[in-house]
């Protein structure tokens, strides 16, 4: 196994090159004195030899301190719009039934290093949440979820809670604990579901009046048919 390594910050470099037999290490070069390193003794043979080649340890040393680091300078150019993009995440709020916590997901954010946690009163909470692990996407980006225990908490205090999202290069996302916001298995949010709710009940009461008054006509014309064979 070998590789080179850049740190962009200060602009240090290191490199390896090392074997391994049978799953563990067998020989491993050390840039700095120019030798092997046998860390167990059947490599000893191998390293005195190799160590006697001071041309070709002087070649590795060059090309994994600066050849090997100019080609990793160039491959991070070439994919920099790619590797160094941020993607704002899309944060909703789900809850499968009345009981059950309620859950902040943020998804399609990139990178991977995301911060969610919930908050009350301006406060990160550390309990009645339970985090999740971020999740990679199928396009490449990531999702996480924290969920939140709301069993002993009544709904007015509600609006003391709410979700957020750090990610580096974008402003922090709040989203509220909000009725209106959360969505359910359906997809639908708590509001609409009233909504739904409502129409549904008037559409019953229409129905039953629509009923009603067929059975009005209906009796009301057996009725004058009756009192017109009386009179007759």
């Amino acid at each position: 196994m070998s590789g080179c390594e850049w740190d962009d910050e200060d602009d240090t470099t290191d490199g390896y090159y090392q074997y391994a037999y049978d799953g563990e290490d067998f020989l491993a070069f050390d840039l700095k004195t120019l030798t092997w390193v046998a860390p167990v003794r059947q490599a000893v043979p191998t390293k005195l030899r190799w160590d006697q080649n001071r041309a070709g340890n002087q070649y590795r040393k060059n090309y994994y301190t600066k050849e090997c680091v100019d080609w990793l300078k160039k491959h991070l150019a070439y994919g920099k719009s790619t590797l160094q993009r941020t993607e704002r995440p899309r944060v909703s709020l789900l809850q499968r039934s009345p009981s059950s916590p309620v859950v902040c997901h943020a998804t399609g954010f990139y990178p991977d290093r995301v911060v969610v946690f919930w908050r009350r009163d301006g406060q990160e909470l550390h309990e009645q949440v339970d985090p999740g692990e971020v999740l990679p996407n199928h396009d490449g980006t990531f999702q996480v979820s924290v969920d939140l225990d709301l069993t002993a908490v009544p709904q007015e205090d509600w609006g003391r809670y709410e979700c957020v999202v750090q990610l580096r290069g974008i402003e922090d996302i709040s989203t509220p604990l909000d009725p209106a916001l959360i969505r359910t298995n359906g997809g639908k949010s708590h509001l609409l579901v009233f909504i739904l709710v409502g129409v549904a009940v008037a559409a019953v009461v229409v129905a039953a009046a629509v009923v009603g008054v067929f059975v009005y006509q209906k009796r009301n014309g057996e009725w004058i048919k009756l009192s017109r064979r009386t009179n007759t």
